[in-house]
Formats: structure tokens, sequence, C-alpha cells
């Protein structure tokens, strides 16, 4: 018989609400942690992203945690996004109402008032991004003198995205006698340095099928070349449904969108260039159906849970095999199996072969035309997508604004151009006695020029020159 919440060490009110809301056996990772930190034990895990690690972590925490003063919170989660953070308050949030608790999620891109009116009235538990956290300490809008109850989640992407040097400072800040939960993907150098200095005979667990086991994916790669990316990527999010795209920069996120749409993909895009508010409406697009692709960038992407994902495809290459399995770890959850595909140009074929041996994948490169005949498709360019490339655009404003001279018909270099007609019957150049005829026509009747008293001014001579500085003739 399957363990259930029921039978661990939580409070009444904390099981009746995960039965309200359908939870009642707990996930591996939330059977391995619960009963260690519920004593008060430091905790390392190893779990991907949707193991139910948020509620593993967060359940202690909130059971735990005392009530604060304000500006002064007892608890701290970290996290490395602003869609991360926001979604853990989701999730705890009816844990926090059923013990009385009070949550709020501190991040970027949105406005900061609201936050600093939480954080006067008093909150005990601050769910934050490193940066906008950082920025409220400096302005004194909150002290974590008083924090007992840390978790760093997503710690290796932490360091991934430069966050480490904020992380060890914040934690620097909370009380030295402090309960410190660890979670990650993967255990690198970087969690080995927070472990060493911020925890205290940490108890490891680690959940089987973590992000880093593909056994349940079947890997794609393709060779191909750039203009065979946008009609091979629209047939397989038509094959697979649900579909996260994976670009390297926001521009190419941005671009691989617009095309995708140009062929009738109903796509989503997130990066950091975009609002907050924009990029929740894209993942609540994604999530309920609306878009069946979520063209997104590795930093946007991290963190965020999304049941269902039928195919990972990395449009660009990643980095290195460790961005390899956090992209490819969205797909294939809970025991169900899911496709990946990589697009692979001449360029990146080398880097990508290393990447697999390193990751220990056997699977053959198929052809763009293998994949265009099985599928019936055909390369698609920029012009037939009515789309143009940046330096286009540049082209074609820099000709607008010198006066539209693009769009004049040109003329063929075999045929010589003709001169304009004129209403002029000669326009041959004027010989040297009809320019002085000319000079004459021009001077005749005008009239003589006068002094001030009335006299008529001497020929040739304008104001007397001045001979010395202040000294007239």
């Amino acid at each position: 018989m399957p363990l259930s919440f029921a039978d661990l060490d939580l409070s009444s009110d904390i099981v009746r609400t995960l039965a309200a809301l359908r939870i009642t056996v707990p996930t591996p990772i939330q059977e391995a942690v619960l009963a260690d930190a519920l004593m008060g034990r430091d905790v390392l895990g190893r779990a991907p992203t949707g193991s139910g690690k948020t509620l593993a972590f967060g359940i202690p925490v909130l059971q735990l945690v005392e009530r604060a003063e304000p500006r002064r919170p007892r608890g701290l989660i970290l996290a490395p996004t602003r869609e991360l953070a926001e979604q853990i308050r989701r999730d705890l949030l009816p844990i926090a109402n059923a013990v009385d608790r009070k949550l709020v999620a501190i991040y970027g891109g949105v406005a900061m008032n609201p936050q600093v009116k939480s954080l006067r009235s008093g909150v005990d538990v601050v769910i934050a991004t490193p940066g906008r956290l950082m920025d409220l300490i400096e302005q004194g809008e909150v002290s974590l003198d008083q924090v007992d109850r840390v978790v760093v989640d997503e710690a290796d992407r932490m360091a991934d995205m430069g966050f480490l040097p904020d992380v060890r400072e914040l934690l620097d800040l909370t009380n030295p006698v402090r309960q410190t939960f660890l979670f990650s993907a993967t255990l690198d150098n970087a969690v080995a340095i927070l472990t060493e200095h911020y925890q205290v005979d940490p108890v490891s667990h680690r959940v089987e099928g973590a992000e880093d086991d593909l056994s349940e994916t079947n890997h794609r790669f393709i060779r191909l070349k750039q203009p065979d990316k946008i009609p091979i990527a629209a047939d397989i999010i038509d094959s697979h449904g649900s579909t996260m795209v994976f670009c390297r920069t926001r521009h190419g996120v941005d671009r691989v969108c617009r095309q995708l749409k140009a062929v009738g993909i109903k796509a989503a895009w997130i990066h950091g260039g975009r609002s907050q508010a924009q990029r929740d409406a894209a993942l609540m697009a994604f999530t309920d159906g609306r878009a069946r692709a979520l063209v997104a960038t590795d930093v946007a992407a991290r963190g965020i849970h999304v049941d269902n994902v039928a195919c990972v495809l990395h449009f660009d290459p990643p980095a290195d095999a460790k961005d390899y399995v956090h992209r490819s770890g969205r797909t294939a959850r809970a025991g169900q199996s899911g496709q990946v595909v990589s697009f692979v140009t001449n360029d990146h074929f080398k880097r990508m072969v290393r990447m697999q041996d390193e990751m220990g994948i056997e699977a053959d490169f198929e052809t763009s035309g293998e994949v265009r005949q099985r599928h019936g498709a055909t390369p698609v360019t920029d012009a037939e997508l009515g789309l143009q490339s940046h330096g286009q655009e540049q082209s074609r404003k820099t000709r607008e604004w010198r006066g539209g001279k693009a769009n004049r018909p040109a003329v063929s270099k075999a045929e010589p151009k003709e001169p304009a007609k004129s209403k002029s019957k000669d326009r041959s150049a004027p010989t040297s006695d009809e320019r002085t005829a000319g000079k004459a026509k021009a001077g005749k009747g005008r009239k003589p020029q006068r002094s001030r008293s009335g006299k008529p001014r001497p020929k040739n001579k304008g104001r007397a020159k001045r001979r010395g500085p202040g000294r007239r003739p």
C-alpha cells in the first residue's frame, strides 16, 4: 500500500487542503524529503522541474516557519526566473492559507510598489529572484536577519545564469542558525560550493527518473540548411502537437515565431525582452492549448513546468550537453514518452556528434531530404514567407530616406539611358558671346544703387575697408 500524506507528520489542515486538491499520495521526491525536512535537517535534493519538489520543500517551510514582523520575513525561497517564482507562489498559496501564513513573490519586470506594500504589512515567506530582492534590500524595504528557513531552487541554473554571487550574498544576510534546502537537477561544482559553505550535515536525496534520465525519450537529429528549418519545424509541430521550440537569442525567438505563424502554426513566445504580462499570457496560451508551440530562450524557459509537452525542438543547438538535458527534460515526464528533435547545420555537426558521445545517445543523423520526402515538406525562403531579414529592412529604410530611388524602374546596361525631354529646343552649352549677352540682358533695366544721402553709389564700391583696428580712412 503506497504511503499517503496522512501517514506523514503533517498538520491536519495541510492534509485536508491537499486532499481537497486531489493530492493524496506523495511523489518520490516528496516522500524522500518530507520526513527529514520536518525534523529540521538540511536537505540536498536532486530532482527536475515537474517532480513535485515545490511541495517537497514548501510544505515543511510553511509548517515550521514562524510569524514574521513587517519587513522581516522568516522564510526565503530563491528562484532563478520570474515565471518560476510566480509558479511556486501559486502552488504554495493553498498550503499557506491552510496554516495562516502569508506569501509574496518578488521579481523584476513588474511594479515594485505592490511588493513593497506587502513587505511593510508583514509577510512570513518571501519567494524571490535575486536581482529584485537585492534592490529592495538596498532600499531598506526588507531585512533578512530573521530568516531561518531558506530554499535555493534550481541551484545549478542559478549558477549558469550568473546569480551565484548574489545568492551567496543573500545567504550571508540570513540568520546563521537556519535550515537550508538546496534543490538542483544536476550536482556540479557550483552546487557543491553552496553545500560546503551554507549547509550543515545535509541529507541527500535523488529521485529516479531525474531530468538527466532520457531513457524514455526518442531522439532525432536532422542535418539541414537554414531555409529548410521552418517547413520541417511546422511539420513536426503538426505531427506531435504541444511543442517547445528553443532558440539561442531573443531576436531568433521573435523571428521563428513570426515565421511559424506565417505558415499557419499557432505559436506563442517568451524571452527576457518581453514584459511579465506578455510572458504570462504566452505561457497560458501554450498551457491551455490555444498555442501549439512555445518558442523560448533557455533563460526564459528555465523552471517552467508545463504538463503533457509532447516534443522538444532544438531549433538552435544547445550550448553544451547540460543545456541539452535541461531542454529535453521538458518532455517525457511522469512515465510518459517524448520526442526530442535537434536541427543540425553543417557548422554545428561535429559539436553535436561530440555531444552525443558525451551523453551516450545513439541516434543516426537524418537528412533534410529524407525528412521532406517523408513529410512532403519543401524549403521556404524569407521572400516566400513575406518576411525581410534585418539587413533587408535596413536597406529598405535607407532607400526610402534617400528619396525612394529604389522604386524607380531599373535601366538595363545594354540599353543606354535616353536624355529626358525638355521644353527648350537646344540644351547645348552656351558660347562666350551668349553668356556676355545674357549678362547684359540681365542687367538691363536695373535701378542704380544709391547711398543713404540719395546720391548714386559708385559702381563696384561698397563700404570702405578698415585699415586697422578701430581706424577709418
